[in-house]
């Protein structure tokens, strides 16, 4: 039976109860009360990823919750009230069994009774809700918060870092790896709180209801943990494994797609269909061991739970039949150990699942942990323009010690000049010329701009006196006004953008088009020619108008027509400035101030055309080769005409 002390306990704990949720649930309605309202505009100030980082995974995880670790602890706790009603119920229903519907002289009050569980029930699903509102507040200001984060890293990582990465790699660090840590927040790490809570709340009341019936709901618990801690070893390597297959897979994918114009051009659809093929599969069947492994947790943690609760429901009602306990207590203890089994089976599962979130944690910190390129390190600032003067003296560079890709390069640029570099591909052109904004550091010799050390300056400062027009334009998916705009630190007005335009002679080409300006190019420019990219891009560059110019192979791709447009264009462009020209055809570099030839990264022959000419050499050897294949193709030409 029920004494009046327990009756009063139940009295007391729905009054708390009560009061609790109305306190929160007005708290809650009040704009700008409850935390996670203004989570979204001031989690981020002050935040530094780089501060989370932990060899301890868990700790981690705590530490990325900086800023919302309130509304977090907030959730737990609404849980755990959300559990007391639960347990609650139990009392009520103990109360009613052995109370009311024993006593006829009570039997008024059902109607009490009826409230009461639906006061518990109301309690318990306000404050789930409660929980989970403010968990997925907090999941999602998490991944929003590290995926602009890691956006904005990226960016900012070093052109070493690109070099030995994968695209494909990167965008599944910052898409799926980042959804397992949203996952992790939102349902596993807040379900083993509530699992936490339901277990100290029902085991509580079990004690208090008999001491030896609580010992025996709870003999199971340490094989479903052990069990459970099995099974997160053993997924925990394999969910790496088949994370970074399908990395490996989107990188595949990408490669693809950006690449389909060569793959259809080529008629290599089946190769590359072969190709995904192999990776599927790879990742199929790293897929395809994680879930088995995984599986099996369910029927093993089934079959234990059961036999547990076919025990406590055995010796239970011996207990009863021989008056040991009340009718009352049976269908409490009965439905406490429920609640005791059966959220220890989901603290395995969410368990075995905490592996998923932990292994995408050790793989996105791979990225955080790397350093920044410095780009406003540098104490060189000139108050003025630069004269655009550089000297090589003797620099060297190399990406390690044995792969050294530049020897011995001594050079001077006067200020205005023009230096061709011709070479075979990987002699080291493209790497000397990414030494002047710094994309890599020399790391012998001495490379001065203005007679000022090169690694003085900013990289910031630099790279927004440099203009690089490429062999191959990068157009956004923008308008032709967005692309020519891009990067000008100023606001440009319609006149300057038409004068760009003109002097690249792309802005006749641009009228031509339905909307103008305004046309949006597509995804890398898909909408315009390879030469109006090309005159797009120095119309960019000229906007910007920079002191030094690097011009890498920029007319290598285009017919011979739109190669004399585009000379026409880079004349204008070159006027006054300091220029460094990449190119393969001798015609590209004939009117340069000085050309360098290089091989191997040495720097073999130097002077102008006419200089070159008179020496016996490489310059000569690809000069009379070009001209002799020209003269060929003329005479095929002048015969086809026939």
């Amino acid at each position: 039976m029920i004494t009046d002390t327990n009756q009063v306990w139940i009295t007391l704990q729905i009054g708390a109860l009560t009061s609790i949720v109305v306190y929160l649930t007005l708290t809650w309605l009040m704009p700008g009360r409850i935390p996670c309202r203004r989570l979204a505009l001031n989690s981020s100030l002050g935040y530094d990823p780089k501060k989370t980082l932990s060899q301890n995974r868990l700790l981690g995880l705590w530490r990325l919750l900086t800023g919302y670790r309130l509304a977090y602890t907030m959730a737990t706790l609404c849980l755990a009230v959300s559990a007391l009603a639960k347990t609650g119920t139990f009392y009520l229903l103990r109360y009613l069994v052995d109370e009311v519907l024993t006593r006829s002289e009570l039997v008024g009050r059902l109607t009490w009774v009826a409230l009461g569980f639906v006061l518990l029930a109301g309690l318990e699903g306000g404050f789930t809700f409660l929980s989970g509102r403010l968990a997925a507040a907090t999941a999602e200001g998490v991944a929003r918060r590290l995926r602009n984060y890691l956006f904005d890293h990226i960016q900012r990582l070093s052109f070493t870092y690109h070099d030995r990465m994968q695209t494909g790699e990167l965008l599944e660090r910052s898409t799926s790896d980042v959804e397992s840590l949203r996952n992790f927040f939102a349902d596993q790490a807040i379900g083993v709180g509530r699992v936490v809570s339901l277990f100290g709340t029902n085991l509580a009341a079990l004690i208090n209801l008999n001491p030896s019936l609580a010992l025996l709901s709870i003999a199971v618990v340490p094989i479903i943990v052990a069990m459970s801690i099995v099974f997160f070893r053993r997924l925990h390597a394999v969910y790496e494994a088949y994370q970074d297959q399908e990395a490996k897979l989107s990188t595949t994918l990408q490669e693809n797609l950006t690449g389909v114009r060569v793959v259809k051009a080529f008629a290599r659809q089946d190769f590359e269909r072969d190709k995904f093929e192999k990776e599927n599969w790879a990742k199929f069947r790293c897929g395809k061991r994680f879930f088995t492994i995984h599986s099996l947790y369910w029927p093993v943690s089934d079959v234990i739970c059961g036999l547990q609760m076919l025990a406590c429901v055995w010796i239970g009602a011996l207990r009863v039949m021989d008056g040991s306990i009340s009718v009352g207590t049976y269908v409490a203890y009965i439905n406490m150990v429920l609640w005791i089994i059966w959220p220890m089976r989901n603290l395995g599962r969410l368990i075995v699942q905490m592996s998923t979130g932990l292994v995408s944690y050790g793989r996105v910190i791979e990225v955080i942990r790397e350093e920044r390129e410095p780009l406003d390190e540098g104490d060189c600032h000139p108050a003025g323009a630069l004269r655009g003067e550089v000297v090589f003296d003797h620099v060297g560079f190399g990406y390690s010690a044995e792969h050294r890709v530049l020897e011995d390069i001594d050079l001077r640029c006067a200020p205005g000049q023009v230096v061709a570099l011709l070479g075979s591909t990987g002699s080291g052109k493209t790497t000397l010329v990414n030494l002047l904004p710094r994309f890599y550091d020399y790391t012998s010799g001495l490379l001065t701009l203005d007679g000022v050390d090169l690694k003085r300056y900013p990289r910031h400062y630099l790279r927004q006196q440099i203009g690089i027009v490429e062999q191959e334009p990068f157009l956004f998916s923008r308008s032709i006004r967005e692309n020519v705009t891009y990067g000008v630190q100023r606001m440009v007005s319609q006149d300057e953008i038409e004068a760009a335009a003109r002097a690249a002679a792309i802005h006749d080409d641009i009228l031509t088009f339905p909307n103008g300006y305004d046309t949006v190019v597509g995804e890398k420019g898909v909408m315009l020619s390879g030469g109006q990219k090309q005159r797009v891009a120095i119309a960019r560059t000229l906007l910007r108008d920079p002191r030094i110019l690097i011009l890498d192979d920029s007319t290598s791709s285009v017919d011979t027509e739109t190669e004399q447009e585009i000379r026409e264009a880079l004349q204008h462009l070159m006027q006054g400035r300091t220029t460094f020209i990449i190119a393969h055809r001798i015609q590209s570099v004939m009117s340069a101030d000085l050309i360098l030839v290089m091989d191997r990264g040495r720097v073999v022959q130097r002077g102008t055309h006419e200089t070159l000419m008179e020496q016996p050499g490489t310059y000569r050897q690809v000069y009379d080769l070009q001209a002799s294949i020209e003269v060929e193709l003329e005479k095929e030409i002048a015969c086809v005409a026939k």
